[in-house]
């Protein structure tokens, strides 16, 4: 049955009114339950959360639908170990490839489905691990999912994880996968190689090997969670090989190609004057640079643009932030 956390966590939410996340813990024990061989009394929760939902929808039929989950801040000891937010980004706004856009939709897709996979014996997408250079639209890509799944996106603090006594990293790695069992959310875990490094390396040490067995073990228990946890590095070649079996996706992301640059600059500075001629002269200055970076050079072209009082852009202010932009990378690498 039910562990005492997950009464607790039942509680609490019905004490602050978050139906949604009360029908979520709901189901985190029925499939605990149907895992241990009691498919009646899983079934019988189901159908009872099924109800629920039903009824929910009854009472806000006249009203919109894509309503955003409050936020529930962490509380005690996980204030220091998660950041949160709510983001209003959606999928839409990523200038990535089509293939990583339809993997991600796809996954978007499963977790607003997942009672219906499950009821099938199928476990939706829930762990997905990003690989790629900076700025190159990871980090980004967590408040897309959180955005069009409507939930919070809490993005672990490693600075405050990872410490040097032995056993607080791995149990402070279990206060947060508790967090991700009993309230659901979009959990980064960002600049992953801090604990996914390899155990085999040579500045390893116990304790971290340690670290890693324990967070391998806590991916594992996320089958039946509700929420989506995202692992993103800059340094694949880093991570322990063991890492890319326990995950539902990889993705990996790379610098924006010509297409891609074009559309980003386009989208940006569209308000801006924007003109289809102008890639002809910036064009070649955007080679080499990240989604970030082009992103920056686009809003510096319009904070001079707004300035100077015009409200318009040219291609030679674009091209000369691009320019810097590109020094930049040059005089301090790629760097986040």
């Amino acid at each position: 049955m039910a562990t005492a956390r997950q009464i607790v966590a039942l509680l609490s939410s019905l004490n602050q009114g978050d139906e949604e996340q009360f029908f979520s813990i709901a189901l985190q024990v029925a499939a605990a339950e149907a895992k241990r061989g009691r498919v009646a009394v899983a079934t019988e929760l189901r159908d009872l959360v099924n109800q629920g939902r039903n009824r929910k929808r009854l009472q806000t039929a006249s009203r919109n639908s894509d309503v955003v989950v409050p936020i529930t801040r962490p509380r005690g000891e996980l204030q220091n170990l998660l950041n949160a937010v709510t983001p209003k980004a959606r999928v839409s706004d990523l200038f990535l490839t089509a293939d990583t856009q339809e993997r991600l939709l796809e996954a978007v897709t499963q977790q607003r489905n997942r009672e219906q996979l499950r009821q099938h014996g199928l476990v939706p997408v829930s762990k997905l691990l990003l690989i790629g250079p900076p700025g190159s639209g990871k980090t980004t890509t967590a408040s897309a999912l959180a955005g069009e799944l409507h939930l919070p996106l809490y993005t672990v603090r490693f600075d405050n994880v990872i410490t040097r006594y032995m056993g607080e990293t791995a149990s402070k790695l279990r206060l947060i996968f508790d967090q991700i069992a009993t309230m659901r959310g979009v959990y980064l875990f960002d600049e992953f190689d801090a604990i996914g490094s390899k155990r085999t390396a040579d500045n390893d040490i116990g304790e971290m090997r340690r670290v890693l067995n324990s967070f391998l073990q806590f991916l594992e228990e996320t089958r039946n969670t509700d929420s989506l946890v995202l692992c993103a590095t800059n340094h694949k070649e880093l991570l322990d090989s063991a890492l890319f079996r326990r995950f539902d996706e990889v993705l990996r992301y790379e610098l924006p190609v010509e297409s891609v640059a074009r559309s980003l600059l386009a989208s940006r500075l569209e308000t801006f004057g924007f003109q289809a001629e102008w890639w002809t002269i910036v064009a070649k200055q955007t080679t080499g640079l990240s989604h970030s970076e082009l992103i920056g050079a686009a809003e510096d072209t319009m904070k001079q643009a707004i300035l100077k009082g015009c409200g318009r852009a040219t291609a030679e202010i674009l091209k000369e932030k691009l320019m810097r932009r590109l020094a930049m990378r040059e005089d301090f690498g790629s760097a986040s």
